[in-house]
């Protein structure tokens, strides 16, 4: 897979609708400013423990990053004892993320991967997956949403757990774009806003100071449909938390995390 150097969208960006386009955005220009947005150190004070709270309590030892991007979760959990397997389908991100890790002593186990086809790839089988960063949103048609899903499902042992995040897609439809900017992308330098949005696309520009700036292509997931989906692929029971609470009200979260259970659970059969 070929690293890209700079963005390109052409000269209609926002009819860039195309789930295999999201690599060519982040290009080796975006993935060497990525950190400058997400900002490690304040990302870990806005979420705090919650993903590693979350692992520990489904008793998770062996975790699969599909989204690794520049590592950021992947060294928090290799730091937090977790046997982590990093994968991206953006090569530049990739290669970024075990530039990070070295640099802190580690050596990432590195997998560049297209979800739709994620087994043939990665082997073996997890306790978790997680698919972290909004990442999942990349995916613009629901055959390959259902297809990855089904990927990430057939990774997990028996029991495993699927950790999937996104942002309130709802709120950004219905009411228009707001941020906490707590939460993910932390940098301060940088603003982060959607320069266009409609059912189909939200399209992110990203502004640095000076005269640099990049876009992101994603599909608005409405959170209902998301869970749905999860259900339909064989989740047995999904739990959806609101900037990491579980009490919240609709319009308030700037991100959704949903917790997907692979375990069998009989009582369904009875609902």
């Amino acid at each position: 897979m070929a690293f890209k150097k700079e963005q390109s969208f052409g000269t209609k960006p926002t009819e860039v609708r195309d789930s295999d386009h999201f690599t060519s955005e982040y290009a080796d220009s975006l993935a060497e400013k990525w950190d400058d947005i997400i900002d490690w150190d304040s990302r870990v004070k806005g979420e705090g423990s919650f993903f590693i709270d979350k692992l520990r309590e489904y008793g998770a030892k062996y975790v699969l990053d599909v989204a690794a991007g520049t590592g950021f979760h992947s060294v928090r959990l290799i730091e937090s004892g977790f046997s982590v397997t990093s994968a991206d389908g953006a090569p530049s991100m990739l290669a970024k993320a075990f530039e990070n890790a070295k640099a802190r002593g580690h050596v990432l186990r590195t997998v560049c991967a297209d979800w739709r086809w994620l087994n043939r790839d990665v082997h073996g089988e997890y306790d978790a997956v997680i698919c972290l960063g909004n990442s999942f949103t990349h995916l613009f048609n629901e055959h390959d949403r259902r297809k990855a899903l089904a990927e990430y499902y057939a990774a997990l042992k028996h029991d495993g757990v699927l950790i999937i995040d996104q942002r309130n897609y709802d709120s950004i439809l219905d009411d228009g774009y707001s941020s906490k900017h707590k939460f993910y992308y932390c940098g301060d330098k940088v603003s982060v806003q959607p320069v266009h949005v409609d059912e189909g696309l939200t399209r992110f520009e990203y502004k640095f100071p000076g005269k640099d700036s990049f876009h992101l292509n994603m599909f608005p997931i409405r959170k209902d449909y998301m869970r749905n989906l999860l259900g339909e692929v064989g989740f047995q029971t999904v739990t959806t938390y609101g900037d990491f609470q579980t009490s919240f009200e609709e319009s308030e979260p700037d991100f959704y995390v949903h917790v997907a259970e692979k375990k069998y659970n009989p009582e369904l059969k009875e609902k």
